[in-house]
């Protein structure tokens, strides 16, 4: 059965070639995915040096943990962000594809990059891993949640369980693209609550989405999940705007 279903795809390959939507460059027959090896190659890691609270990186040379200039004022309710990549190029236009135009084949691509970015956590000390929740409109308009998608991407990963419908958006916000700071945190007040507090309390969570942009969303889901009784709370993204 294997060897009919490679061969009906060669076939399918010669007659509609696999081509990358970046580059218009025909994928190998190895390539895994839509996109090829050398816009792959593109993507921006955030490595360190890079802020633990927000995970800005930093162009100069500090060792040891930091917070940046944006963070040291701000009481965020998560302790730690993760984000595996920078939110350009590649990154960013494929984050867009999949979640605005329901591009899910790169999906893969983007389940890729968040294990990557889940390998600097350790796993042994979480309890379960919770998608940032959409409202139940955009939900069914979208007719899936990015960040549930990538969180079961990462439980597949560490074995860790995904904890979905307990955080809920009861609060239908206008979208975040065009706001500053202060106008998200604003935007997102009272956005989130907790169904179950119980589910949470005594629990050490990972709180997952695609991009950090200035945190406002994750703070308002971190914050109801401490007040439902979390130990910790930390957050990992795909993606950190820069």
């Amino acid at each position: 059965m294997k060897g009919v279903v490679g061969f009906l795809k060669s076939a399918l390959d010669l007659v509609y070639p696999r081509n990358c939507p970046f580059c218009a460059m025909p994928l190998e027959e190895t390539e895994r995915g839509v996109v090829c090896g050398a816009c792959l190659g593109k993507a921006k890691p955030v490595m360190p040096p890079c802020c633990e609270r927000c995970a800005l990186p930093f162009p100069g040379n500090i060792e040891g943990h930091f917070t940046c200039g944006y963070c040291k004022d701000l009481n965020f309710h998560f302790s730690r962000c993760v984000a595996a990549y920078q939110a350009e190029g590649v990154v960013r236009d494929c984050i867009h594809q999949f979640k605005y135009n329901r591009q899910l084949h790169f999906g893969p691509h983007l389940a890729d990059w968040i294990r990557q970015g889940a390998r600097r956590l350790e796993w042994s000390e979480v309890d379960g891993i919770v998608p940032v929740a959409l409202h139940s409109r955009k939900q069914r308009e979208r007719e899936f949640n990015q960040a549930e998608c990538l969180a079961r991407a990462v439980s597949k990963e560490t074995g860790v369980p995904v904890m979905v419908g307990n955080l809920r958006r009861v609060k239908e916000t206008v979208t975040q693209t065009h706001l500053d700071a202060k106008a998200r945190a604003a935007n997102l007040r009272g956005a989130f609550a907790v169904k179950k507090p119980e589910g949470f309390q005594g629990k050490r969570l990972v709180l997952v989405d695609d991009v950090f942009t200035t945190g406002a969303t994750l703070d308002g889901c971190a914050k109801v999940l401490s007040q439902a009784g979390a130990l910790d709370v930390k957050v990992l993204v795909l993606a950190r705007g820069i």
